[in-house]
């Protein structure tokens, strides 16, 4: 097989130095685009492609980096989109809520974990970095892990989508950063939010604005995240001078089981004045259960969530919500692992992003 043309060619053809064709296609965004033109149509005409084993062999790196996303992204099958119990992914594939009646289907918007993903594949983009993206499910996962792994630089890894121990074997091989939750591996970076300033400020809002004190949390499942989130909701109460009125209902199970204990509580006439719901996928199946109860939200009970997912925005009543910077995760995880990879020996890093606010007509307030 005759040899290809190499970035010697490409650079003697285009009339630049050999570094700035290997910026071209590592870092574009260093190179002026006029110079970017130039590179990119004499490697057109010459047919040249980078060859990442070349790159790697040079830098001691492949210049890529891996992100594991859920398990349940995938059936069981290897199906893509059919979401499997226990996490975001539920309400797009299996209930129905108000916004399919009135604004389209849910499942056309993206959930948290696509727009985490996308802010990886931003940043990857803008520093060169190719991305290899994979998830599994429970009979397979740590197999895909682990052909990820061998491929990357470093990981990029999904709460709650390997095992504890599976993660920290990989972590000693290569930089490994977490998202949301912690498995608290030692070793492992770590982006995550101020769950507890957002929980806090958003039922204080219910209390000290529109006079709600009987609240209840529920969410699909305990974690770290959400246990942050019912430890502020539970201290704004008490500072207040509010009982809880209800326990926090975590039915860990799935969203289909906080929509059944919802219509039990429907049924049996005991509503609360809110539910503050530990994510926005589960305040959406709360608001659906009450749609069909012919409970009005927010005239008869108001409900709030965390994260910001685009669907809160367009059902009715839009949701009252703690917005995460999910985009600003995913870019901060990408940032974490190339660090890592320059400072290997620095101590594990934990960020907590801020998080915002956003009042909408769940909870009684006009959107700004």
């Amino acid at each position: 097989m005759a040899k290809g043309p190499t970035v010697y060619h490409v650079a003697e053809r285009a009339g630049v130095s050999i570094a700035t064709v290997s910026f071209t296609f590592r870092q574009p965004e260093k190179v002026k685009a006029s110079t970017r033109e130039l590179v990119l149509a004499a490697a057109e005409e010459l047919g040249y492609v980078p060859s990442a084993s070349a790159r790697g062999l040079a830098r001691g790196r492949t210049g890529a980096l891996g992100l594991f996303a859920y398990d349940y992204l995938l059936d069981p099958s290897g199906g893509p989109g059919q979401g499997g119990p226990g996490g975001p992914g539920d309400l797009s594939q299996d209930v129905d809520a108000p916004g399919d009646r009135e604004d389209g289907n849910l499942r056309l918007f993206p959930l948290y974990v696509d727009e985490v993903q996308r802010g990886v594949e931003l940043e990857c983009w803008r520093r060169g970095q190719a991305l290899l993206v994979g998830g599994g499910n429970p009979a397979n996962n740590e197999a895909v892990l682990s052909d990820i792994a061998g491929r990357v630089d470093g990981l990029a890894v999904f709460p709650r989508s390997v095992p504890v121990e599976a993660l920290a074997r990989i972590a000693r091989r290569i930089p490994v950063v977490e998202v949301s939750e912690s498995q608290r591996n030692r070793g492992v970076d770590h982006v995550t939010v101020d769950n507890a300033s957002g929980a806090r400020a958003i039922t204080e809002h219910l209390i000290n604005v529109h006079g709600l004190t009987d609240l209840l949390f529920i969410g699909a499942m305990p974690s770290s995240d959400n246990d942050e989130r019912l430890e502020a909701f539970r201290g704004a109460l008490t500072d207040a001078g509010a009982g809880l009125g209800h326990e926090p209902r975590y039915p860990a199970g799935s969203e289909p089981a906080v929509a059944e204990i919802v219509r039990t509580i429907c049924q049996q006439g005991v509503l609360p004045q809110a539910f503050v719901c530990a994510t926005d996928q589960d305040a959406l199946v709360v608001m659906d259960v009450l749609f069909e109860a012919g409970v009005a939200v927010p005239k008869q009970v108001a409900v709030t969530g965390f994260d910001g997912i685009a669907a809160g925005r367009v059902i009715r009543p839009s949701l009252t919500t703690v917005r995460q910077p999910m985009e600003r995760m995913g870019r901060t995880m990408v940032e974490l692992l190339l660090d890592r990879l320059d400072h290997p020996d620095k101590p594990p890093v934990e960020l907590r992003l801020p998080v915002s606010v956003v009042l909408r007509e769940s909870c009684g307030c006009t959107p700004a």
